[in-house]
């Protein structure tokens, strides 16, 4: 009989643990690697239970190419929620938005970086130059300067390292914060606070589907939205990365005209 691991609070949105395994669900229905949904409630939700091991080269490729067959089973739109699912969803613990865009680069701008500056300079977490290249940054990737025309890929969308949960039977995702997004927004968040054997996880990936030309320079445009999520309750060391990744992206968009 599987083990279970029980997570329960009594002080969320009903929506919290519910929207975790319907996200747990969508991502496995299009073959992603996730921890299996035991059970759900307003105040609970139970997972088989995993025991870790140590990373190898084999596991990371084989995850890199199943996140890349995740990526391709595709969704409705960008911002998408998990279909099925018309709850509250979240990211960590802050909302997040389900509102969906035919583009991406007025998706990405709307609904996963800007809605997190106003409480990270509520919170004194970002100072005025920073938020000033945030707003220039978030208006040239909502014109569409980042767009390349990719369909919505169906994404983790919170797969820092701390989600990746290495295992004897291989990598398994946890914690998702899943919707229709870009592909390269995943692999950028493995890269934000350094998951293990991540050149073999993207080899495995391109192994499966090959990533557009330059997306290395395309890094700090794709972290926008978890250092702004950062930004807005942990912390001016956000605040200040947040700024620095938003002139990397003015800088590229000027490199590109």
């Amino acid at each position: 009989m599987t083990s279970v691991f029980r997570k329960q609070r009594r002080d969320v949105d009903p929506d919290f643990f519910r929207a975790e395994a319907a996200g747990l669900r969508w991502l496995g229905a299009g073959g992603g690697p996730v921890v299996g949904v035991v059970d759900v409630g307003e105040d609970f939700i139970e997972l088989d239970r995993l025991e870790s091991a140590r990373p190898t080269r084999r596991a990371a490729q084989a995850f890199g190419g199943a996140l890349a067959r995740l990526h391709d089973s595709g969704a409705a739109e960008f911002g998408s929620a998990p279909e099925g699912f018309d709850g509250h969803q979240f990211i960590g613990e802050r909302p997040l938005s389900s509102r969906t865009h035919s583009g991406w680069g007025e998706f990405y701008a709307a609904e996963r970086v800007l809605p997190y500056l106003a409480p990270a300079i509520d919170a004194g977490n970002i100072g005025a130059d920073d938020v000033d290249a945030t707003r220039q940054a978030c208006t040239l990737i909502a014109d569409g300067v980042f767009d390349d025309g990719d369909a919505p890929s169906r994404i983790h969308g919170d797969l820092w390292t701390g989600n990746v949960v290495w295992t004897s039977d291989g990598v398994v995702m946890i914690d998702p914060a899943a919707h229709g997004g870009h592909r390269e927004t995943d692999l950028a968040m493995l890269a934000l606070f350094g998951c293990p054997l991540l050149d073999d996880i993207v080899a495995g990936y391109e192994a499966v589907h090959p990533l557009r030309a330059g997306w290395h320079d395309r890094v700090a445009l794709h972290q926008l939205h978890p250092l702004a999520v950062h930004a807005a309750g942990h912390g001016p060391t956000y605040g200040s990365a947040l700024g620095r990744a938003a002139r990397a992206c003015v800088a590229l968009a000027d490199g590109g005209r």
